[in-house]
């Protein structure tokens, strides 16, 4: 989880295919993004359905994303628990800016982009930083975090091995 993916080069049904599986994925895990790592893919995918501060659901496919965050006076940060369907079961607060916007290409190839805020802005910076090697954990002071991976070996017997992929909780 700790390094960047490859770029999507080939928009073909393999990746038709896999964009659909992470979608079932993310659905049957209860999630509201997933990214290819997360199913141990080495491309720059993510998929989401996430709604933004107006309750509006957005969903999406991007690939090869570039993330821009506000800046100077703009740039509000919002914290928020958070958590990851890598670490399943477990949360902690993490800020972030309250504003997002991703662009990059679907999975046909096709340019794409998405404004976010709220839990959309949280969801498009957190997938993004997983297909650059980055995990949500990496982002909160280190008590924090100690405390994020506790919570979740506490839960892990919980959860298949393969999780998000394999069976749901006992």
């Amino acid at each position: 989880m700790h390094h960047e993916l490859r770029d999507v080069t080939e928009f073909d049904d393999e990746l038709a295919t896999l964009v659909a599986d992470m979608v079932a994925t993310m659905y049957a895990a209860e999630g509201v993004g997933l990214a290819a790592n997360q199913v141990g893919v080495d491309l720059k995918v993510f998929v989401f359905d996430c709604p933004d501060d107006d309750m509006q659901r957005i969903t999406g496919v991007v690939c090869n994303p570039v993330l821009r965050l506000p800046d100077g006076a703009d740039r509000k940060l919002d914290v928020h628990d958070e958590g990851c369907l890598s670490l399943p079961g477990a949360f902690t607060e993490c800020a972030r800016p309250d504003h997002a916007w991703v662009t990059g290409v679907d999975q046909h190839g096709e340019p794409v982009e998405f404004e976010g805020t709220g839990l959309l802005a949280r969801c498009l910076q957190h997938e993004t930083d997983h297909l650059f090697g980055t995990v949500f954990g990496d982002r909160v002071p280190e008590k924090a975090r100690k405390k994020l991976y506790k919570q979740h070996q506490a839960l892990a017997d919980e959860y298949a091995e393969d999780w998000p992929v394999g069976e749901e909780p006992e």
